[in-house]
């Protein structure tokens, strides 16, 4: 008989993994704070240097696929203990970098590093936890990179300001000696995937289920972006004061704490069928921010409102996908354990550039409008896949 309790044993694995995603979060996400030093730093302009920035999302989402499918194979255990020593290597080379190329190149070899490592993250919380605990195993694991946005991200720039952006990179290699300690002693030996092609693996990204399920996040994340990318316009339209607008999206990160640990109850049971109803509410609430901005105060919980439902598809979908992976492609559970963080990645680009296109034909808050229409499709696509997936199970 399984167990359906986390043990002690368990919570010491799930603060390891929560560990490492805060620390690999902290890594990808705090280059945004400290941009303008590097710059400065290098001689270079800003656009040069944020370059980096994109590199890293694209490097993310084009790498981590293909490398899961290549080492699905190899002993997990092993195999990350392996990354996050090249993740510790890799950022302690940042901080002695004296060139662009240099840390671009770097950069790069951390966000495949990144997306290996959460990708495998998210396997080992899987495949470890009673069946009935692994949404709130995973959303932990993902609340990393929360807290990531709301801590680590922070200091790291008042480091860069305190002393240098080197600095910053002296921090993060330093946090990812703490959870390569972590690992060492927590992490479990899990039993390797049998060895299968390339083609076998890539082949479970040509059922039509699994793309299906690939779009619910990225539409979802997009939803959120194609607003969140212009949070600073807007709130300047609502005349907020600028030495207010640091805390405002402070308390947006803090608010999307809870936004993770609802994507856990989410997933506990039923989530497919829950996530349908999530997306609707989600479009009503960007929606609304067309009206409710005019007014400063109901504005900013509406904005609080949009930070609760931000991240509540991430645990939820990413366990659809490895669960989907099981039935058409049992080989290609790695693969399919990527695809969350890139669905993202591509939901974030896509939100971003929706937004954008919108902005620059002129009102601002249109932006609500177009996310709230991207939610309404991630809705209408979850609720076809819950249609398909029930027929299924009638049929079986």
């Amino acid at each position: 008989m399984q167990a359906t309790e986390l043990t002690k044993r368990h919570w010491l694995l799930i603060f390891t993994l929560s560990l490492l995603t805060f620390v690999l979060g902290t890594s990808e996400f705090v280059i945004v704070g400290i941009l303008t030093d590097i710059s400065s730093s290098l001689h270079m302009t800003n656009a040069k240097a944020g370059t980096l920035v994109s590199a890293f999302a694209i490097t993310f989402a084009i790498a981590t696929p293909i490398v899961m499918s290549a080492t699905s194979h190899f002993p997990k255990r092993k195999w990350m203990l392996f990354l996050i020593g090249s993740f510790i290597i890799f950022n302690a080379l940042c901080v002695i970098s004296t060139s662009y190329i240099m840390l671009l190149g770097l950069r790069m070899l951390t966000a495949i590093v990144t997306g290996v490592l959460i990708s495998l993250a998210m396997i080992v919380a899987s495949e470890t936890m009673p069946i009935a605990k692994r949404g709130l195993a995973i959303s932990f694991v993902f609340g990393g990179f929360t807290l990531a946005n709301v801590v680590g991200v922070p200091i790291g720039t008042v480091i860069a300001e305190w002393y240098n952006w080197h600095g910053t990179f002296i921090l993060t290699t330093i946090f990812g000696g703490f959870a390569f300690l972590a690992s060492f002693f927590i992490l479990p030996d899990l039993k390797s995937q049998n060895r299968s092609s390339m083609r076998d693996q890539f082949a479970l990204l040509t059922h039509p289920r699994i793309l299906m399920a690939f779009f619910i996040p990225a539409l979802g994340f997009g939803a959120t972006y194609t607003v969140f990318t212009y949070l600073v316009p807007i709130l300047k339209g609502m005349e907020a004061p600028n030495s207010s607008i640091s805390l405002i999206l402070f308390a947006y990160g803090f608010i999307s704490i809870f936004s993770n640990i609802l994507a856990g109850k989410i997933a506990s049971h039923n989530p497919i069928g829950r996530l349908r109803f999530v997306f609707f509410v989600q479009a009503i609430v960007l929606m609304s921010l067309y009206w409710t901005t005019s007014t400063f105060t109901l504005g900013l919980f509406n904005i609080g409102l949009m930070s609760l439902m931000a991240i509540m598809l991430t645990t939820s979908t990413q366990l659809y996908l490895i669960d989907l992976a099981r039935i058409y492609q049992p080989k290609a559970t790695g693969l399919a354990a990527s695809l969350m963080p890139v669905a993202s990645n591509v939901g974030i680009a896509l939100g971003s550039a929706l937004g954008g296109l919108v902005y620059h034909q002129g009102n601002l808050m249109n932006v609500t409008w177009v996310g709230g229409l991207v939610a309404i499709s991630a809705s209408l696509l979850t609720f076809f896949s819950h249609r398909l997936d029930q027929k299924q199970l009638k049929s079986s």
